[in-house]
């Protein structure tokens, strides 16, 4: 039974207006609707934090809401991150360095978690348990943690975000 509702959602800067299945989650409009396959299906259940993007400056668990949930929202995914031409935010640059990840599955989903700590923390310096307590809703198989840790502290520590 399809039970049609309109969505009107702004999606990484761009406006976005599509009559939706009432039923959708955001990950499967997201990935299937947009194309926007950045986030990541991991659990369905909302533990893994693959499926992590930011709604009106929050993250959120795109595997659990449903699409019309983000009805008026603005909704930021990975793929908005990187600048325009390519050039890759200082934390997607730092997890690359530190060796913050290895197979990727999970990277999107601590990328997002890492912008609203960075947002959260409007510029003073955070601890690392204050890290490890964001990512504690990312679960990864291959880094063992310390590399994003490292690399978290290293951007949100870094004098320019404290200015």
């Amino acid at each position: 039974m399809f039970d049609p509702r309109p969505l009107n959602v702004t999606v990484n800067g761009a406006t976005v207006q599509r009559t939706v299945d009432s039923r959708v989650h955001l990950a499967d409009f997201l990935r299937k609707e947009l194309g926007l396959t950045g986030t990541h299906i991991g659990c369905e259940h909302g533990v893994c934090g693959a499926c992590t993007v930011l709604v009106n400056g929050a993250s959120v668990r795109a595997c659990l809401m449903l699409a019309v949930q983000a009805e008026g929202c603005a909704v930021q995914t990975i793929e908005s991150v990187a600048a325009p031409g390519g050039a890759l935010h200082p934390i997607q640059s730092a997890l690359a360095r530190h060796h913050g990840l290895q197979c990727g599955y999970c990277t999107p989903g601590v990328v997002m978690t890492l912008l609203e700590l960075q947002r959260e923390s409007a510029g003073r310096a955070v601890s690392e348990h204050e890290v490890r307590a964001a990512l504690s809703g990312n679960l990864c198989r291959c880094t063992g943690y310390q590399g994003m840790v490292d690399a978290a502290l290293e951007v949100l520590n870094a004098p320019a975000a404290q200015s």
